[in-house]
């Protein structure tokens, strides 16, 4: 009798194990167990999105406000258009507010930042972000600063 509660003892912390390791999972990809129904979809058109991903966050003066649900080229304008999902207790933006691709550190994740503006009118769903500062892109900088030594060696 006491090995079959030894067993069953040792089932249930291995369960739980498991259980704590999915949780974990779920909370470092960012993905969730339920949908949330309190969020609002926003746009935003970018000349350059250079390493955006869809489930990057979306932040405002560092603390998370949403994320990227979608990235697909306008074929009107041919700029990168990303879909924003902010949440609701975040209703009052201004329509004038600037969305910038940041980067986290110098080589990592790409994600959102919001900038407040001024204005009295507020984002609301399907609102299009017009102000935005596009992609910082390494491999450019490098290659303008490599050409601008040259050229100032080929005109000494």
């Amino acid at each position: 009798m006491q090995n079959r509660t030894l067993e069953i003892g040792v089932g249930l912390f291995l369960l739980a194990g498991l259980l704590a390791l999915l949780l974990l999972a779920l909370r470092v990809s960012g993905l969730t167990v339920g949908s949330s129904t309190d969020t609002y979809k926003v746009y935003a058109h970018f000349e350059n999105i250079a390493g955006l991903t869809v489930r990057a966050r979306v932040t405002m003066a560092g603390v998370t406000i949403g994320k990227v649900t979608a990235i697909d080229l306008d074929r009107d304008s041919y700029t990168g258009r990303v879909t924003l999902v902010l949440d609701d207790s975040v209703d009052n933006l201004p329509i004038d507010s600037t969305a910038s691709i940041l980067t986290a550190g110098l080589l990592g994740e790409k994600y959102i930042g919001i900038s407040v503006g001024g204005d009295e009118e507020v984002l609301v769903d399907g609102s299009i972000i017009y102000d935005t500062q596009s992609s910082l892109v390494l491999e450019d900088l490098i290659g303008k600063f490599l050409l601008n030594s040259v050229n100032k060696d080929d005109a000494n």
